[in-house]
């Protein structure tokens, strides 16, 4: 291990790398399931065969990625199909259908091809080390901004979307008899956003009670990393998140009179292999492909390089400050290496049946445990893979116990602002904009670039155009045109 991870030389061991590795892990659990939920619509397109393929893609995938993270690039960073990607996968197999008139599952394997070149492209930038110039052509003060943007973020999560109930009973039907959902419920919007707690109750209906519960677990989860974290322990993430979950379990038992393990009654733990080979492991359908239409298929592929580039690079840099891995010059050494390791994992991803491959903002609770080297990264890969056969224990992890390490470290990130200049409005206000756009819209990328055209402006209106790099005009100029253009 230590000539493989060079444990010594940065400052870690074998246990305090197996540790973050769990902690990374279980704050980035719920993909598993919710990546094949968003690609299949919980199993209604495609079918539950199609359901099972993008499962054991996302595990085999996210691992892959993990791996060549770990021995290339050395590095504790975690990858899995981005959230927001996925999203905008599926909406591009929808229109595909609407398209060519293709089954959902022939749509989702011609939507795999795009999948395919975006993968492709990004190892021949990574090896031609484009990908690691776009990385310096990122102003200094923009890069500094990153960390605190994406603490933002994480916050924003454990607050909101990570942290809810839905209300089953109160379900919405458009003109049409159509069934819309129901009604979701978070933390900071629905429970503090409030008036009263009577309004929230009303509100809420029967699900209120687990909404305390909730908030409850989230909260002592939170103190509990915090205090033992004051005390010095290194692994208060992973037993900040223990003890929370143990709160929400005894609570559902006790108060909610729920069984927390039932689900584990009737699961499955085989891997359904033979439903990925049918459906999705390399079943590429390059002629409902070729039927999208070339213009279209450029500006897709483009589109999710862009998005997954900047996804990546942003976690990447924001993480790697906190974790002390940047240079003076707020470089991260093997930067080549860890960006061609999402890359790797994008192009296996295509192939078992999942949408792009990134680098996961939640790496950084990992980082917070204590992980420098490539060992956090197998662990947590290691897990994804026994994920295959464990997934339905995974599944009662609460989101609650989650939500309580995604705020921790969000706060922690925040620290990274004391590296500002405040009095250099070129570099305030990109890192303000950031700070408010990356929770907002839920984009690493489209914060960055968002940054990167409100410094490229200040600069070129107050005299100092020289000081901005080609690359820098460039990458503004795209990010303009993805903004504003609609095609």
């Amino acid at each position: 291990m230590e000539k493989i991870f060079k444990l010594k030389e940065n400052r870690t061991s074998v246990k305090t790398e197996i540790v973050a590795g769990l902690t990374t892990f279980m704050t980035m659990a719920y993909i598993i399931a919710l990546n094949p939920n968003l690609l299949t619509n919980f199993g209604a397109d495609g079918g539950p065969k199609l359901w099972n393929g993008v499962f054991l893609a996302t595990c085999i995938a996210s691992a892959v990625g993990m791996f060549v993270m770990a021995f290339a690039a050395n590095k504790p960073f975690a990858m899995a199909p981005g959230m927001g990607l996925n999203s905008f996968f599926a909406v591009v197999v929808a229109n595909i259908v609407n398209i060519t008139g293709l089954t959902y599952l022939e749509s989702f394997q011609a939507a795999l091809c795009i999948i395919l070149v975006e993968g492709i492209v990004f190892i021949i930038l990574s090896v031609l080390n484009v990908r690691e110039k776009i990385v310096d052509a990122i102003p200094l003060g923009v890069r500094l901004g990153i960390a605190p943007a994406i603490g933002m973020m994480l916050m924003n999560i454990g607050f909101g979307s990570n942290a809810g109930v839905q209300n089953f009973s109160q379900e919405y039907f458009d003109a049409a008899g159509n069934r819309l959902g129901n009604n979701s419920y978070y933390v900071m919007r629905d429970f503090f956003g409030s008036l009263t707690a009577d309004l929230a109750k009303k509100t809420m209906g029967d699900v209120y009670p687990a909404m305390v519960l909730s908030v409850v677990t989230m909260f002592i989860g939170l103190f509990v990393i915090i205090i033992l974290a004051q005390k010095g322990v290194k692994a208060c993430v992973i037993l900040g998140m223990l003890a929370s979950s143990v709160v929400y379990w005894a609570g559902q038992a006790l108060f909610l009179h729920v069984n927390p393990f039932a689900s584990l009654a009737d699961a499955s733990f085989v891997p359904p292999f033979a439903d990925m080979a049918e459906t999705t492991l390399f079943k590429f359908n390059f002629s409902g492909f070729a039927q999208v239409g070339w213009f279209t298929v450029i500006t897709l592929i483009v589109t999710f390089c862009i998005i997954d580039m900047f996804d990546t690079i942003g976690t990447l840099v924001g993480t790697a400050s906190r974790a002390g891995m940047l240079d003076k010059n707020g470089k991260m050494p093997k930067m080549k290496e860890a960006l061609l390791a999402d890359a790797v994992g994008t192009v296996v991803g295509s192939a078992t049946g999942t949408s792009t491959v990134t680098t996961f903002v939640e790496s950084a609770s990992g980082v917070e445990a204590g992980g420098r080297t490539g060992l956090t990264a197998l662990t947590t890969g290691i897990v994804f893979l026994a994920c295959m056969f464990i997934a339905p224990v995974a599944a009662v992890i609460p989101a609650a116990a989650t939500s309580s390490a995604l705020i921790y470290v969000g706060v922690l990130m925040l620290t990274g602002l004391k590296n500002i200049h405040f009095d250099d409005m070129c570099q305030v206000v990109p890192v303000a904009l950031m700070l408010i756009a990356m929770p907002i819209s839920g984009s690493i990328g489209h914060a960055i670039g968002i940054g990167l055209i409100s410094y490229t402006v200040i600069k070129v209106f107050t005299g100092k155009a020289k000081d901005v790099s080609v690359l820098t005009y460039v990458l503004s100029v795209i990010f303009l045109v993805k903004f504003f253009l609609a095609i």
